[in-house]
């Protein structure tokens, strides 16, 4: 097996890439997905990336939550980030930010908060990136 990124991380969308005007929960990412043999791997690293397009108006704050039941949400904590959280703008179009979370949470996802009225909003999504899984390579299945 090659030792290269494809076979070590496995991206899962949480907020699509869309047009956002209003505040938008992302899909839940489960760090615990089923493999092509019916086994379970855990993922012991989560970084999100958020990947804006054109913003017309209002802001866009985009945070990272945790559960562990995949039901009852909380705000990631600073102390389990690495880098900022996003607050997108009119200047912030076709930028990638990265986030890196240190917590524990079986579940993770992504929360777009819009303010200011937006008449169209902006143009953007947020992945989460598995990696460290317990069996390699991460399964495409």
């Amino acid at each position: 097996m090659k030792r290269t990124v494809y076979n070590h991380v496995r991206a899962v969308a949480t907020l699509a890439i869309a047009a956002y005007d209003e505040t938008t929960n992302g899909t839940t990412v489960d760090r615990q997905l089923s493999g092509a043999s019916g086994t379970n791997e855990w993922y012991g690293s989560v970084m999100l990336l958020v990947h804006s397009g054109t913003v017309t108006d209002g802001s866009h704050a985009v945070k990272l939550q945790e559960s562990s039941n995949g039901t009852d949400w909380t705000d990631v904590a600073a102390g389990r980030r690495q880098g900022s959280l996003p607050t997108i703008a009119a200047s912030d179009d076709n930028k990638l930010y990265e986030v890196g979370y240190t917590g524990t949470a079986r579940y993770v996802r992504a929360v777009s908060t819009v303010t200011g009225s937006p008449a169209t909003g902006g143009i953007y999504g947020a992945t989460i990136l598995l990696g460290f899984p317990t069996k390699l390579p991460v399964s495409r299945t």
